[in-house]
């Protein structure tokens, strides 16, 4: 088996090659691959039985006004690799993103749930992940996460600890639900699916459980060695962002049951394996691939 990672250089990409140890690994970042030129993409996906993509733009914000260019990638990038895969016969595990949903729920998000983004970056990621599945419905898995923390890229436990360090107390959001998730866990439950040759389709790649900022952030500070006091709870009105954030951001997890999987593990315990394992202990500010 061959296998191509792109986004390669990224928190989730750098997290997949280490996944893939051992494996016939072509590795292609953002500057080795344009994902948006269909032509430079059937070329680097011939050959390969399996690609994982996890080349986006994840500038949340910035889509805003550049919506057109976030598109380009996220969503006829995917639509150009899951055409390449189609014609080549390999597979296509695509990642997506928790804001292809409104954040209006209660309950976890089924796979099957209507789409319905609040900002550009979700617009173009559920286009993406249209565009895929219609292209290779046969071959391609859609694999959506969220709050994704890693050893390669900044990202929100490593925010609080360098917060921790310059101010006495830190302010966190506590009306935003989520599921905090380890890209270790899901670079494996990635590689793990392919593996068991399991149905194609929407998978949900978060840890079990749910958790507001406010307790994320709290947790961070417990397995850091630091008192949680020090996080007080605010509100999303205290950081108004060009871009809205859903505030339910909670997915379900039955089709990895379908597939004769368990749920990935609870957020806590990737999280305490997180920091005993050296996870937060870098100064590798590279950018997330959500």
């Amino acid at each position: 088996m061959k296998y191509l990672v792109t986004g390669a250089r990224g928190m989730l990409g750098s997290d997949l090659v280490e996944a893939l140890f051992g494996r016939d690994v072509t590795l292609l970042g953002r500057a080795d691959l344009d994902v948006t030129d269909a032509a430079a993409v059937r070329d680097a996906v011939d050959g390969h039985d399996v690609v994982f993509n996890a080349a986006a733009w994840t500038r949340v914000d910035d889509a805003e006004t550049h919506e057109q260019e976030a598109r380009a990638v996220n969503a006829l990038g995917a639509r150009n690799l899951a055409e390449a895969t189609r014609d080549s016969g390999a597979k296509l595990v695509h990642v997506s993103t928790d804001y292809v949903f409104d954040g209006q729920g209660t309950e976890p998000y089924a796979e099957d749930a209507p789409l319905a983004p609040l900002n550009a970056y979700g617009r173009t990621k559920a286009e993406g992940e249209t565009l895929a599945l219609a292209a290779d419905p046969d071959g391609t898995y859609v694999v959506r996460t969220a709050w994704i923390y890693g050893k390669h890229g900044a990202n929100f436990p490593k925010t609080m600890l360098r917060l921790a360090e310059s101010h006495d107390t830190v302010k966190v959001v506590a009306d935003q639900v989520g599921q905090p998730t380890s890209t270790v866990d899901l670079a494996a439950r990635m590689v793990a699916l392919v593996d068991a040759d399991a149905p194609a389709g929407v998978y949900h790649g978060t840890n079990s459980g749910r958790a507001s900022w406010y307790d994320f952030a709290r947790a961070v500070f417990e397995v850091a060695g630091l008192d949680p006091d020090r996080v007080e709870p605010t509100d999303s009105s205290q950081f108004v962002r060009p871009a809205p954030r859903p505030s339910f951001s909670v997915l379900g997890h039955d089709a990895w049951r379908r597939a004769g999987f368990e749920a990935m593990r609870p957020w806590q315990e990737a999280l305490t394996e997180a920091a005993a394992t050296g996870v937060f202990d870098t100064d590798d500010h590279a950018s997330s691939s959500r």
